[in-house]
């Protein structure tokens, strides 16, 4: 089952939050946590939406306004797209980098800047060593 699969009538999704249904729907009015519908337009709540609705009941009972806890759930939400997508680009590159490896190498610089390599070679490494004595009075 996937979490976000609608599964759950408002008076399960209710009961799993515990809430009262009235809640819930004054809830999806407001915008907080918005259920998908059906196509005789009743409620299907997702396992993700039923978390969502504690968290509601949780910021609430710390005394978050709705308002407030609003901005958290955009910001949540936002958060939690954006590390999928992060997930997205790192398999595309690793994906990438095991089709043609050793196309492009690169190293970073004396003064940090990047340096092109070719295929085979490695990054000249620095021997010096650098005593540091503080500054006496």
């Amino acid at each position: 089952m996937d979490e976000n699969s609608p599964i759950f009538a408002i008076a399960i999704a209710a009961e799993l939050a515990g809430m009262h249904p009235q809640t819930l729907r004054q809830y999806d009015r407001l915008g907080l946590v918005s259920p998908t519908r059906t196509a005789g337009k009743s409620r299907r709540y997702s396992m993700r939406d039923v978390v969502q609705l504690r968290e509601v009941a949780r910021l609430s009972a710390e005394g978050v306004s709705l308002e407030g806890i609003g901005r958290i759930l955009a910001l949540e939400n936002e958060v939690t797209a954006l590390a999928a997508r992060v997930r997205e680009l790192e398999h595309a590159l690793a994906d990438e980098m095991l089709k043609s490896p050793g196309r492009r190498v690169f190293a970073a610089g004396a003064q940090g800047d990047v340096v092109p390599l070719k295929s085979g070679t490695r990054a000249q490494r620095r021997t010096e060593l650098v005593v540091w004595r503080p500054f006496q009075r």
